[in-house]
């Protein structure tokens, strides 16, 4: 046998080495696994620095056997269930929120912090609602061993909101959002496509009510037609005509900045884009601001693109940042009635940065905390 040479490790030596670093890496659950969040997520592991051990795979039992692609390797889905959870150090979560509620303290109570990506915890005090570049003090301070990961609306402006906030003191927030219906899951991608075919190559849109007649029972889970169409409602109905969408915008938004009492007012909208919700952000400072001292701290913060050039027609659309990871804001200006206020358009992937990527980078906050 030919010997290592003089201080430098053998063959033998590194394998060990490297054996014993996957060993000291935390195990990590995906459930959802089989999910538009989950197949996001996925990639989005792949992708980033491998800070995970064991990555196991859990969806619901009819999809349990199924065959996934994670870091390069196939890796089988098992059952949601007691047993899937053993030997997990983070789970993360990307259900509907009554199986959160269920399942969530059963990851916990076999010994998991869990990343959830549902409604069912987000206004819980005991539950921090983390954003990595805004708020990622907070993750280390969970009660319930649940981290709650906002939803896709707010996480599509909040970076950017957040790093202007630091330097001049949000005082009040309005927005108007203009929602993919991707935000809906499977069904609204699906219901977008099928209305688009009865529509495409027709003169439909010039008559009252000739749209809604040729889509027929095709409304999926929109209210109204969404081809050809903005529809003024997204989540459920709340009190006084508020939807469920609005007041996580509002209630989020409080939360993540520690500002219980900021006044927010959202409407969001439903638009026929697949995937990247877009918001008009109408936001008012404690301190007076500049064009130029915001593109400053817009193009410094992590997490966000500036792309403000109207001369040039460079502002960010849906359709050019889908499939990106960063917030990107144009079309910044200070308002004409306030020197306090600034106007800005904001496009964010909600399956990205809006669920899957914010998702992972507090599971590398955990990993680096958690690591054996």
């Amino acid at each position: 046998m030919i010997p290592a040479e003089a201080g430098r490790p053998s063959l033998a030596d590194t394998a060990g080495a490297d054996a014993r670093t996957a060993r000291n890496k935390p195990h990590l659950a995906v459930v959802g696994a089989t999910g538009a969040v989950g197949s996001v997520l996925l990639g989005i592991l792949s992708e980033r620095a491998d800070v995970w051990g064991e990555i196991r795979l859990i969806a619901s039992p009819r999809s349990a056997g199924r065959k996934l692609t994670v870091r390069g390797e196939e890796v089988e889905v098992v059952a949601l269930g007691e047993d899937a959870f053993e030997g997990i150090d983070v789970a993360m979560f990307d259900v509907p929120d009554e199986v959160a509620a269920q399942w969530v303290p059963v990851a916990v109570s076999k010994g998991a912090v869990v990343v959830d990506n549902s409604g069912a915890f987000r206004m819980d005090p005991d539950v921090p609602l983390v954003v990595p570049e805004v708020n990622a003090h907070t993750a280390r301070v969970r009660p319930r061993g649940i981290i709650a990961n906002p939803n896709c609306t707010t996480l599509s402006m909040i970076v950017a909101l957040g790093a202007l906030h630091a330097e001049y003191g949000l005082s009040e927030l309005i927005v108007s959002s203009y929602q993919a219906v991707s935000g809906v899951g499977k069904a609204g991608v699906d219901t977008l496509r099928a209305q688009l075919s009865a529509v495409c190559g027709t003169e439909l849109g010039a008559k009252p009510g000739d749209v809604r007649r040729a889509v027929g029972d095709t409304l999926g889970p929109f209210p109204a037609p969404i081809a050809l169409n903005v529809v003024p409602w997204a989540g459920t109905l709340q009190e006084d005509g508020w939807s469920s969408e609005e007041l996580k915008v509002r209630n989020e938004t409080r939360k993540i900045l520690g500002m219980p009492e900021l006044p927010v007012t959202a409407t969001c909208v439903r638009v026929p884009v697949l995937t990247t919700h877009s918001l008009a952000v109408h936001a008012r400072f404690e301190n007076e601001v500049t064009v130029a001292g915001a593109h400053e701290i817009l193009a410094a913060a992590p997490g966000v693109v500036l792309c403000d050039d109207p001369a040039e027609e460079e502002y960010p659309t849906p359709s050019d940042v889908v499939g990106t990871d960063p917030t990107w804001v144009g079309r910044v200006r200070r308002s004409l009635d306030d020197p306090r206020a600034l106007e800005l358009f904001v496009c964010g992937d909600n399956l990205r940065k809006g669920a899957a990527l914010n998702a992972a980078q507090i599971g590398e906050l955990l990993a680096g905390e958690l690591r054996k």
